[in-house]
């Protein structure tokens, strides 16, 4: 009965879509300022209403018929929700590549969703999500150029390429060389961004809301309301440019330890607007081809180690987060100020790229958040819950936050082994984790809606850098979590000294400097035990 109402609700949610628009369109159209614009958004958007609610209403249909009459633990329901789980990603796939721009973004957020969707979904969206993104005509892009810089691209530079090198939801990249031959990357906004933006919103939102009157589980609504807050923001490239100068400014004055380790492009500012950027053009391997890391003399346990330093960094002491750090937009190169050492390695830096998605944390939601990740590297399951509670989760889903956070079964979280968060390759914890996905959908789900949404953005962060994580290393490691453990247990204890500067809190703070010390040192001590173990069981 849900389905053939979702279907019957399709179809008028399209009908009166498309009967709205073309009734509105000829007045709108007469009076737009860009007729031709105009009338491309009226032919649109119903389409895009009608894919939708058709995709929706195809993958409901499926699931609620290829399902039906099935035992619940029978290997033949297994078999047949792997099929209905594979057909149904390859269709929420196609959507998003006809539909194009939001979607695509939707599709990608949605493929690191490892602790929410099935398993089929995120290998599906993510290997396509980040590689197959539409590409610009040539022409398009000598329009926006034009529009943006007043003069096409053979008379702004003395080189232009026309083939883009890297294409993603939102824009493509061209290789150009500016009059006075300096080369750049040119990020040229796809023309269907400003077309269709506003107008997407607002389709996926009423499909979103429609799936969740049927089936209140599936409530993905702060996903639309977060993409609603953040993509404008990204759409605007003068923002991007802001925050990647802030970004560095960050590392020199509250991490000059690693400040010459991390780098973003220089931005030409008198090259920008908000739909086309100009930056330095960067030589460096992608974070996740580890081959190409190695012929650079550049060891990847290296890379790992400084990825996850820089992003603690951000998050537990700037407070200012790159929130999209997939593999597309992290970079590799020797460090330039650095010489081989004797047995021909070199020292990384990390360039980051798209600096369009970034979230603030404030004071209170920064501690805690420090204070929960010290409470989960050093197993103290009486603070986890604290500070799970303290960031939202409630006193009823704090061991699901904490689950979500780390990718592993509460039993493992608050385990007092020292390697208690890494995942093994060979571990059957992930196929644990997705049993227990399906089987607790409606408290994921809760929980998601209770989270502020800075915390949801934190996840995603997390969810790619555990994924940079594992192509360096093919599982996660021990070296990540006491990084993680040291950053964030040093961001407890400025917190502490900030909000309080007696004599008495001076003390204390001296004294968790003292403990922490202690703590890391037996942790590194362990660490080098079990290598050792290893290195003796291998030989």
């Amino acid at each position: 009965m849900a389905t053939r109402a979702l279907w019957r609700t399709g179809k008028k949610l399209a009908l009166v879509s498309t009967a709205l628009c073309v009734g509105g369109a000829g007045s709108t159209i007469a009076t737009s300022d860009d007729p031709a614009t105009a009338l491309k958004l009226f032919t649109a958007v119903p389409i895009r209403l009608v894919r939708d609610a058709i995709t929706a209403a195809s993958i409901v249909f499926d699931y609620e018929y290829s399902l039906w009459g099935l035992d619940e633990e029978s290997v033949e329901k297994s078999k047949v929700k792997h099929e209905v789980h594979l057909r149904s990603a390859r269709k929420l796939e196609e959507l998003c590549f006809r539909n194009g721009g939001i979607y695509i973004k939707l599709g990608q957020h949605v493929g690191q969703m490892d602790y929410l969707v099935p398993q089929e979904y995120v290998e599906t969206l993510r290997a396509s999500m980040l590689n197959r993104c539409p590409v610009s005509s040539y022409d398009q892009v000598c329009q926006v150029i034009k529009k943006e810089l007043g003069e096409s691209p053979d008379k702004i530079f003395s080189e232009f390429d026309p083939t883009p090198i890297a294409s993603a939801s939102l824009a493509q990249v061209h290789v150009a060389r500016t009059i006075d031959g300096q080369k750049v990357a040119v990020k040229v906004q796809h023309t269907h961004m400003t077309d269709t933006a506003a107008a997407d919103h607002a389709t996926v939102d009423m499909i979103v809301n429609t799936i969740h009157r049927f089936f209140p589980s599936f409530d993905y609504r702060w996903l639309v309301d977060e993409m609603r807050e953040s993509v404008p923001k990204e759409l605007d490239f003068l923002v991007e440019a802001q925050n990647s100068e802030k970004c560095l400014d960050n590392f020199r004055k509250q991490s000059p330890h690693i400040a010459d380790y991390v780098y973003a492009p220089k931005v030409y500012w008198n090259l920008s607007t908000s739909k086309l950027l100009t930056m330095e053009f960067m030589d460096g391997a992608h974070v996740n081809d580890v081959k190409t890391i190695q012929r650079l003399g550049i060891q990847p346990k290296e890379v790992a180690k400084l990825v996850s330093q820089a992003f603690a960094e951000m998050m537990f002491k700037h407070g200012f987060v790159h929130c999209d750090p997939h593999a597309a937009n992290l970079l590799v190169r020797p460090l330039p100020s650095s010489k081989r050492s004797i047995l021909g390695k070199r020292k990384p830096q990390l360039i980051i790229l798209d600096h369009g998605l970034y979230k603030e944390l404030d004071f209170h939601t920064r501690a805690n958040y420090a204070a929960l990740w010290k409470a989960l590297i050093f197993a103290d399951a009486t603070a986890i819950k604290e500070n799970c509670v303290k960031l939202g989760a409630g006193e009823d889903l704090y061991a699901l936050f904490a689950g979500i956070l780390t990718m592993r079964p509460w039993n493992k979280v608050v385990d007092p082994s020292v390697d208690h968060l890494v995942i093994k390759s060979n571990d059957g914890d992930r196929s644990e984790l997705q049993m227990y996905a399906s089987q607790y959908f409606p408290q994921i789900s809760e929980l998601l809606r209770r989270l502020p949404r800075v915390i949801l953005l934190m996840l995603k962060t997390n969810d790619c850098l555990r994924a940079v994580n594992s192509s360096l290393l093919q599982a996660s490691s021990l070296q990540t979590f006491l990084i993680i453990g040291k950053v964030s247990s040093e961001a407890v204890i400025e917190a502490k000294s900030f909000q309080n500067k007696s004599l008495l809190c001076w003390l204390n703070v001296f004294l968790d400097e003292i403990l922490l010390e202690v703590r890391l040192f037996g942790m590194q001590m362990a660490l080098w035990l079990l290598q050792l173990r290893k290195s003796l069981a291998w030989r």
